[in-house]
């Protein structure tokens, strides 16, 4: 109902009517649409962390390349088969523009996310993949165009996702090895 119609436009009601339960049911589990939309929007938050990590344990020189490629191409795939994923999360966004709870966990999603990349573009240095040169620019360049498709994704606006994810890994590898 949220991704149909936005937070604004959906009443309890609505929900209650949509899942087959009464309003006051609804009560039972939330006080209020706001701590619903609050309960929602930490479950998100949760999912998103847990497939965002990234384990370095099993990587190599030989498959270092690929699992970066891999990492993004299903990021894109999860993001262009989930429509209603798409929607909801816009409507986090827009709250998060009013809202500095929202905003807040936002931010520590993509704070994750460089985390990681740069956690990962190091152990890419150490085993050799990755020219030490500016390493952290490297991986933060990886962050923001796979965060950008994903906001690309979310206008729907039909484009190469994953041949732009690969041309960017691509770039930020260049000159390291010729596989």
């Amino acid at each position: 109902m949220f991704a149909e119609n936005g937070f604004d436009k959906t009443s309890l009601a609505m929900i209650a009517k949509g899942v087959g339960i009464s309003k006051p049911a609804i009560y039972y589990y939330f006080d209020s649409k706001e701590k619903l939309i609050d309960f929602l929007f930490e479950e998100i938050c949760k999912e998103i962390m847990i497939q965002s990590t990234i384990t370095v344990d099993d990587l190599t020189v030989n498959n270092f390349v690929q699992f970066l490629l891999n990492f993004g191409f299903k990021m894109i795939e999860e993001q262009e088969r989930d429509v209603y994923f798409n929607k909801i999360f816009n409507e986090y966004i827009l709250l998060a523009t009013r809202n500095d709870k929202y905003m807040t966990q936002l931010n520590k999603i993509q704070k994750s996310y460089f985390e990681n990349f740069s956690m990962l573009m190091n152990y890419g240095v150490k085993i050799g993949v990755v020219n030490r040169d500016n390493v952290e620019n490297k991986s933060n360049i990886l962050v923001m165009v796979i965060d950008n498709i994903g906001n690309f994704i979310l206008t729907g606006l039909e484009l190469d996702y994953k041949g732009t994810w690969e041309e960017a890994v691509k770039s930020v590898l260049k000159g390291v090895r010729n596989d």
